[in-house]
């Protein structure tokens, strides 16, 4: 058999496969710590992290042999039945993070759809909202998912445009603005306030200081749920366990997802006290998958590693130097640098017809993998367990593609 070159990779996928992403044009077969190799056996550094789920570095053996141990024994039973695994992965996340109950999903869709169902269903049951009149408010460029719901909530065309119609009940406001949340939660109809503390898809949109205390302490005025989107900016990416704990805020409701696998398998969770969670009851909501017994071990041994390595010390303290050294290169294509942790980006401004996509394309042939986002963001987020050396490698890698152009 001749051998398959990226080119014939690209286009068997673009042949078979929806055309629903515009991938970087490079063809990964390996991954280990910050690294992962293509199919030529050429190396890069991952600047991306599957979107931050692979916080604790590609493959990381703990988790990787907590998968195949309990793969061995008993992969899937549904919520039918109990099994022996569950009970042991709630108790230690709801211990983790200090909540009464977990809920287990899959995705960070699922985990955002599901959070929208506790908070509607408080409404009624516990605030004494009519039926069907629960508003939940979010805020503009948003990214919570793709499902009709969550779209519905978008302010981005791409994200909604053509999905209509759309699911009613979502007050949308603009980001970082107390005055705007203060104003809609008059409304006695509101039943809770979603957001991401840091705005990820938007760009790594860094709020002032102080909005998300100001606004979960509004929210608790007005009996509001305050609910954190933390499934890109949790598990220890922004130099804290959530993002939240930066200004001491404890949600009503907890999303997390992505790195609370370590990026091996689908897992999600959502974190909500007696008073809240148990408003679902059973026939209510739930997942063939949801807690399932490999999602439960993966989860347990992929939080773990968090605290045995440390890794939202390390974000707090790389993310640092990480934006002092960009802050630092002379190039008229860097507008702004911003970010927490290790979750950063570059706003790029456009230089003879180069954009950020032509930046991230160059990025790969000197070595280093990132991607842009709304086409002149790019962002930046390796593996937590990256080393300030490597970290200074590839900030020296971004340094020298910025100067190509």
């Amino acid at each position: 058999m001749t051998k398959m070159t990226a080119k014939d990779y690209i286009a068997r996928e673009d042949k078979f496969g929806a055309h629903n992403y515009h991938p970087l044009p490079v063809v990964l077969e390996k991954g280990e710590g910050i690294f992962v190799w293509d199919t030529d056996g050429k190396k890069y550094y991952d600047f991306l992290s599957a979107y931050s789920a692979v916080n604790q570095g590609h493959c990381h053996p703990k988790i990787v042999n907590a998968m195949i141990e309990q793969a061995k024994k008993l992969t899937l039973t549904s919520r039918a039945f109990y099994n022996n695994i569950l009970g042991e992965y709630e108790e230690f996340v709801a211990k983790y993070f200090g909540y009464d109950k977990v809920l287990p999903m899959n995705t960070g869709a699922e985990a955002d759809e599901t959070a929208l169902k506790l908070c509607r269903k408080w409404a009624y049951e516990k605030k004494g909202v009519p039926a069907d009149m629960a508003k939940i408010i979010c805020c503009e460029d948003n990214f919570h998912g793709r499902t009709i719901s969550i779209v519905s909530m978008s302010t981005d065309p791409d994200s909604y445009a053509g999905f209509g119609p759309f699911t009613p009940g979502f007050v949308k406001i603009p980001y970082n603005n107390i005055e705007a949340l203060e104003r809609e939660l008059q409304d006695p109809n509101v039943a809770g306030f979603i957001v991401e503390p840091i705005q990820g898809e938007a760009g790594v949109f860094v709020p002032d200081a102080g909005y998300i205390k100001k606004a979960y302490d509004l929210c608790k005025k007005h009996n509001v749920l305050f609910i954190a989107d933390e499934v890109q900016t949790g598990i220890a990416r922004t130099g804290k366990m959530l993002a939240v704990d930066h200004e001491g805020v404890r949600p009503d409701i907890l999303i997390l997802g992505k790195a609370i696998s370590g990026g091996v398998f689908p897992v999600s969770a959502v974190l909500a006290d007696d008073d809240v969670m148990l408003v679902i009851k059973p026939g209510e909501h739930g997942s063939t998958f949801g807690g399932n017994p490999i999602a439960c071990k993966v989860a347990i041994a992929a939080l773990e590693v968090i605290k045995e390595e440390n890794l939202a010390e390390k974000a707090e303290k790389l993310g640092k130097i990480f934006r002092d050294e960009l802050n630092a290169v002379e190039s008229d294509m860097i507008e702004i640098v911003r970010g927490k942790g290790l979750l950063n980006a570059v706003v790029i401004k456009p230089k003879n017809g180069k954009e950020a996509w032509d930046v991230c394309v160059a990025m790969k042939e000197n070595g280093l993998l990132a991607k842009p986002t709304h086409g002149h963001i790019i962002r930046f987020a390796p593996p937590l367990v990256i080393t300030e050396e490597q970290l200074r490698e590839a900030i020296e890698i971004i340094k020298k593609t910025l100067a190509q152009f």
